[in-house]
């Protein structure tokens, strides 16, 4: 499967499986207004929308390639390329900004060695900024997937990142103790004075 630009920019080649595909083609044969839940489908099951799945789309649904990818491309919720294990969220709202949050970013980028929406190497991690993250009292703040980090500095991100790495080293929850719930980095924890 051509999956286009990668990690730094380099193309990867895997042979596409298309039974999935074919299974959720089935699902929607003969629906008008399909192709949105078919891009979405596909999406849950690859992770992402390959070229290849597109092209079988546009065959199912008798519509030109360019329709298929113009949708994939006018809805935010579509990913072309893959994602890494774990996305690691830097929150770019007015609270974080005046707090730091340019130089939490350029710090993160700096360790993980790429640059906004982009994936390590290695895809453990796809590095994003968002425009808020809900929770302005703990600017700036980063998220890796559902675990919150506040009251950042660039180095604080960092120990976060190395941190949670080290865990998946271990063994540990993608999400920091298994629910998403961990307490947020800087925020008191039970039985902490606040």
């Amino acid at each position: 499967m051509s999956v286009g630009p990668g990690p730094q920019g380099a193309f990867t080649e895997e042979a596409f499986d298309a039974a999935p595909l074919e299974g959720l083609l089935a699902k929607y044969r003969g629906q008008k207004g399909s192709l949105i839940p078919l891009l979405q489908g596909t999406q849950a099951q690859y992770g992402f929308v390959p070229q290849e799945a597109m092209t079988r789309i546009a065959e199912f649904l008798r519509e030109p390639l360019s329709s298929v990818y113009g949708v994939a491309t006018f809805y935010a919720q579509f990913r072309l390329v893959p994602r890494g294990k774990n996305v690691v969220r830097v929150c770019h709202g007015t609270a974080c900004h005046v707090s730091g949050a340019p130089l939490v970013s350029l710090e993160v980028e700096r360790h993980l060695e790429i640059k906004d929406g982009e994936n390590t190497k290695d895809m453990v991690f796809t590095l994003e900024s968002v425009a808020c993250l809900g929770a302005c009292g703990m600017a700036p703040v980063m998220m890796i997937n559902e675990r919150t980090y506040g009251k950042l500095t660039p180095d604080r991100a960092v120990g976060a990142i190395k941190e949670f790495r080290a865990g998946l080293d271990a063994g540990a929850s993608p999400n920091g103790n298994g629910n998403g719930n961990a307490p947020a980095s800087g925020a008191a924890k039970e039985g902490e004075a606040e």
